[in-house]
């Protein structure tokens, strides 16, 4: 499918609600879920997607329509989240995402963003050249991993529970 800009929105848009649904009142038991000690948390995908608010989407379209690529964006830390969110409550967190999507999506508005603009190239750091409504189709779909990853993290927790119904339980794979 071709990138449309509203329909990236309306996933954009919903991912706050979303988010919210899946771990507002859950225990730490779930918000600390991780598949390994290296990966992400259901908790930690909430600080990632707070510091790709403040760090990554909007400035990077805001680069590519004021300069093009004839500057590289800066390189995206991560795990520039960690220090940040210490000790903050996920209700905290997720209010705060929620706060900085709708200021983004309504940066996005404020810039006038188009279809006429989708082929303005950018520079990545590591891929190289890209496109605006690359850019934007990866916003969307990195919101989307983030999702299936928090609900397959959460998963795995029961995976050995599960018993014989593992065989029907492909999200366990």
């Amino acid at each position: 499918m071709e990138f449309d800009l509203d329909h990236g929105i309306e996933v954009l848009a919903q991912t706050p609600a979303v988010l919210s649904a899946l771990l507002r009142e859950k225990s730490a038991v779930w918000l600390n879920a991780r598949k390994t000690p290296e990966s992400f948390s259901p908790l930690d995908v909430v600080g990632h997607l707070i510091h790709g608010e403040l760090t990554d989407w909007i400035p990077r379209v805001r680069l590519i329509l004021e300069h093009r690529d004839s500057i590289a964006f800066e390189p995206f830390d991560r795990f520039g989240f960690r220090e940040w969110m210490a000790g903050k409550s996920v209700d905290t967190l997720l209010d705060e995402f929620a706060k900085l999507r709708r200021e983004s999506l309504n940066a996005l508005r404020e810039l006038g963003v188009g279809k006429d603009q989708f082929g303005l190239p950018g520079r990545h750091p590591e891929l190289g050249a890209v496109t605006l409504d690359n850019l934007l189709a990866a916003w969307v779909v990195h919101d989307l991993g983030h999702i299936a990853q928090i609900v397959k993290t959460m998963a795995g927790e029961y995976r050995d529970a599960v018993g014989p119904w593992r065989a029907y339980t492909s999200i366990l794979d």
